[in-house]
Order: C-alpha cells, then structure tokens, then sequence
C-alpha cells in the first residue's frame, strides 16, 4: 500500500471536509498541527503521528498532474491536498486513502493512487504507546540519525515536493545528509535529480534482488553508522549494481542550457526574464508555470517571481519553471546576491523524442538575445541521449556532450578579447551583437563525441587565464 496520496478536487477542502477527512480513524484520534499550522497530523491516542497533511495548493499549471502522477483530471485548476502517512503504523496507509477519499467524495474530486480511495473508518489496531513519538520537524523524514534524514518513498515519480523541500532544507541547516529510499521502479523528476547531486545525500534504490545501490552512481550500499555509504570489495574499491545497467538508446533526446545571468541589484531589476527569453525561442511559448516546489502550482509571473526573491534577499531563492504540456521543457533557477549584483544560475532540459529533432539552429540566436536583453555571463549547451520525459531512471544514463559555449560581451570584455577570441588551439569563436563589443559564441560539436569535453575543459582553463 502507497505511503502517500493525494486527492485532487475542483473545489478548496474547507475546514468541515478536512475535519470528516480527519475522521477515517474514528473519535479515538487525536488531531495536531506543526510546521507553523501549515501541516495537519492525525495522531493516536499517545500523539503519535500517524498521517500528516500538507495544506491544499491550487493547481492553475495544465499538464502538471499528469506530469507527476500520469493521472488525468478535467480541464482547469485543481487543488491538490497530499497525505503521507507513517512507515511504521500499518493502518496508516489505509488512513492515508480514507482521509483523501473522503475529500474526493464530498467534493466530486479522484484520488491517486485510484486504488487506495476509501470512505472506511479505519480502526487502529497497532499498538502505538510501544513506538516512541518521533522527535522530527520534517514530517517527510521516516529515520533521523545524528548524521542523515531518510525519506521513504514508494510513488513512481518522485518529485520535489514542498515535503522534501522541507526536509532537505531542514537537513541541511542541521548539516545531516538528505537520502530517500525508493523501489527500482521508481524515476527522479529533474528537479529532485538536482537536489541530490552533492554527496552527502543520495538517492538509495532498494532492489529485492540487488539489496540496495545508489539510484544515480550504482555503488552497492549498506547501512553503517546511521546512514547508507558504499560497500567496498577487499581491495577497497566500490562495487557496483549489476541492476545499475546502461539505459538503452530509444531516440529520444534531451536539450541541456546552462546558463548564469547578471543584473545591477537595483529596484528595477526584474528576474525571470532568461527563462521567458529561452523557452520562447525553443518552444515557441513562454514557461506555462512557476514555483518553488513541484507540482509547479503558479501561471508564469516574472513580476511575481522577482517580488519573492527580493522577499528572501539576501538569502537565495530556488525555483521550478515548467512549460507546456505539449513540449517537456523544465527549468530549475537559483536567485543569489553577489558582490557584482543579482545573479541567476539555471539549467533548462527539453525532451524530444527520435522522430523530433532539437531546435540547434535556435542556439545561436538565442545566446545573442540573452546577451543582449538578459545579462548573459555564460551559456552551455549539450546533448544527451535520455528520456523525452525528462525524467531520471535508476540505471546508467550516457552523459550530456557539449554542443556550444557562449561567452556575454560583458565577460568577454573581462576575459579580454585577445585571449577569449583566439584560443591557441580551437575552436574560432562566433561574434554576436554588436560588432563593437560582441558575445563570443564557441561550436564544439554536435553532441555524439564524448570526447568533446576535453576541448571544452581546455577552453575553459585557456579563458581562465590557465
């Protein structure tokens, strides 16, 4: 039975729908609030939790619940109200599916997963006074040791929900690793990818046949001293899953942007702008939506975009642009401050499948408008053979190859364009803009030859002064 679901309703759970959702276990139970009053819990008769409720989001993006949960609803906005219910209650996955499915009832909305919809009165029959009350914050955290937070997760895809969101930023403020657990079967969207790039946090496959291995490297892994690190063969070196196989090659591919723009850090500055400029010139559409998890909940807003970065300011924001349904294209950005002004870090991935070919002869123009309207610093682009989806796979995926790398004028001019615009050994720059103080475009290839990343890293340690 799913830890997490979700139900998906046409109207706003009121606080009578969400108290006879809270209902499932009967009057024995106990209700809770934490995370500021932002997470409703239904507890046992000790205050054990056992399912947590996030407050409901109004879903305005199309295509979003289908993305996350290959779960058709009608047309138009959609509030998704999500429980996740304790690991280590057995009723509570029951719970979990009474409480949405009361919800779904009362307000004509479905529930996902479709099977654990019910309108039972679940009794609980576990002894909860044996289970100490966990002393977590987080409540998408299943273990807490002194050196690592585990999610389990057993949903297909998993997303960077406000739950992990939640948990990773708690884990990282008490300097713990951040590790989720999933079945082989389940898939990473983009931006939980992201998220757990940086060792210490990992993401931990639980094969029945394999044991565990890490779900993005394929190190065979044991849990030792509170957290899962890799299994060592007695030479020392890390094994590797015989599940952790070489995706197969479909067709399909996958558009990598990399880019870093910089702008004054005045009041009228406003942000968002190289997204918007980017999926315009390969989707033909600005991004469909925004937010700072996933489901991508807001309607594209620049405006609303940089009123929240500069709510946070200094500390840096981090959010999720997605684009249309008709073309996978999806967006991670951080918003920081820095000496020289408001920067924005973002990595763009469009998915096309082996009938479609990926817009190349748009990069170019590309870069010019973002050097000249967006304040380009850098821009790389890359291919990569992967999922149209976007999605990530707990098998060997082939890296992304270098295509192009753009320099703005702006840092050209820092670079000096004696150096930047002849490297001793390739490749010839492109000018673009203006011919007076012009963005320097770098074509490395076509994206099939891993062994362009030699020719890139050496341009990068040339433009470096190296």
């Amino acid at each position: 039975m799913t830890k997490d679901v979700i139900a998906l309703t046409p109207k706003m759970p009121d606080l009578p729908t969400l108290l006879a959702g809270l209902y499932a276990g009967g009057p024995d139970l106990g209700v809770n609030t934490t995370t500021e009053g932002a997470v409703v819990q239904l507890c046992g008769p000790d205050g054990h939790p056992l399912v947590s409720v996030e407050a409901p989001i109004l879903v305005q993006v199309p295509g979003e619940t289908t993305r996350l949960l290959d779960h058709a609803v009608e047309d138009g906005p959609v509030w998704w109200t999500e429980a996740r219910a304790s690991t280590a209650v057995a009723e509570a996955g029951r719970l979990a599916g009474s409480f949405a499915g009361r919800l779904a009832s009362v307000l004509g909305g479905t529930v996902w997963p479709p099977e654990a919809a019910t309108t039972d009165v679940v009794p609980l029959t576990t002894d909860v006074s044996a289970l100490p009350v966990p002393a977590i914050t987080a409540p998408a955290v299943d273990v807490l040791t002194d050196t690592t937070a585990v999610v389990i997760q057993d949903r297909p895809l998993i997303a960077m929900t406000s739950w992990l969101s939640d948990a990773l930023r708690t884990a990282a403020t008490a300097e713990r690793a951040l590790q989720i657990v999933t079945p082989p079967t389940a898939r990473l969207t983009l931006p939980t990818r992201t998220a757990l790039r940086g060792l210490p946090n990992r993401w931990v496959v639980q094969d029945p046949e394999h044991g565990y291995y890490d779900g993005l490297s394929g190190a065979i892994l044991h849990w030792k001293n509170g957290t899962f690190t890799p299994a060592h063969d007695k030479q020392g070196a890390t094994r590797v899953a015989e599940a952790f196989a070489p995706t197969p090659d479909t067709g399909d591919r996958q558009l990598i942007l990399t880019l870093r723009t910089r702008h004054p850090a005045d009041e009228n500055v406003i942000l968002g702008r190289a997204i918007e400029t980017a999926f315009r010139h390969l989707t033909g559409a600005p991004p469909a939506g925004w937010s700072t998890a996933e489901p991508v909940n807001l309607p594209w807003s620049t405006r609303q975009l940089t009123d929240l970065a500069r709510t946070r300011a200094p500390r840096p924001t981090w959010l999720v642009a997605v684009g249309h349904p008709d073309r996978p294209a999806l967006a991670t950005v951080r918003v920081f401050r820095t000496p020289a002004g408001v920067e924005e870090d973002i990595t763009l991935a469009l998915g096309y499948g082996g009938d479609e070919t990926p817009p190349m002869d748009a990069v170019e123009e590309l870069a010019t408008a973002l050097d000249a309207e967006d304040g380009l610093v850098t821009l790389l682009t890359s291919l990569r053979a992967a999922r149209r989806d976007l999605t990530v796979p707990p098998l060997l995926e082939a890296p992304p190859v270098p295509v192009a790398f753009t320099l703005g004028s702006a840092e050209a001019d820092a670079v000096g364009h004696a150096r930047a615009g002849h490297p001793p050994l390739g490749p010839v720059p492109r000018r673009l803009g203006l011919a007076a103080r012009p963005a320097l475009h770098y074509p490395l290839g076509d994206g099939t030859d891993p062994g362009t990343w030699s020719v890139f890293q050496r341009l990068i340690h040339h433009l470096r002064g190296g």
